[in-house]
């Protein structure tokens, strides 16, 4: 398995990918999807894990804020593998990836929305607990953040615009 930017040539794949990792949904496609085209896509911390040549894998993460002042981190998701795939290390590689690229490029923070038991594994930790307001509260423990660089900073949580019309 190799991981490597996500390329334009990669975007049908990735976008079955997540149709076939969230059946029934289409949420994570249609996200992705738009991501790309919003103003906060980073294309460096656009992933996919690739495996005789077939895109098994793909995670993103995209400019995020907190407020009130604007800090710029990272709003981490979706991350998807092929169903035949998960639980074989496909998406811890993708999530370390993810992180070492981040950490690279002087990020600060990257939060997400996803399962505690899952992330805890990355160094992520509940966003209360280092001072971040999750854009809904009842979100609680699945907001999670981790530090990557810098000093520590706390606010309210924004990912980038597409989040919102989820």
């Amino acid at each position: 398995m190799i991981v490597r930017r996500e390329r334009p040539a990669d975007h049908d794949a990735v976008r079955a990918l997540h149709l076939a990792a969230f059946a029934p949904s289409d949420a994570e496609a249609r996200l992705t999807d738009e991501l790309r085209e919003d103003a906060g896509f980073l294309p460096h911390l656009s992933l996919v894990a690739v495996e005789d040549g077939a895109v098994i894998g793909h995670v993103i993460a995209t400019r995020g804020w907190l407020e009130p002042y604007g800090t710029p981190v990272l709003g981490l998701g979706p991350l998807g593998v092929l169903p035949g795939r998960q639980r074989s290390g496909v998406g811890t590689a993708l999530v370390h990836a993810l992180l070492a690229v981040a950490e690279a490029a002087d990020e600060r923070l990257v939060a997400l929305l996803g399962s505690p038991d899952y992330y805890r594994r990355f160094g992520f930790v509940p966003a209360a607990e280092r001072g971040i307001t999750a854009p809904d509260p009842a979100w609680g423990e699945h907001f999670q953040v981790r530090h990557v660089n810098g000093p520590p900073v706390e606010g309210a949580f924004r990912y980038a615009d597409p989040f919102t019309r989820l």
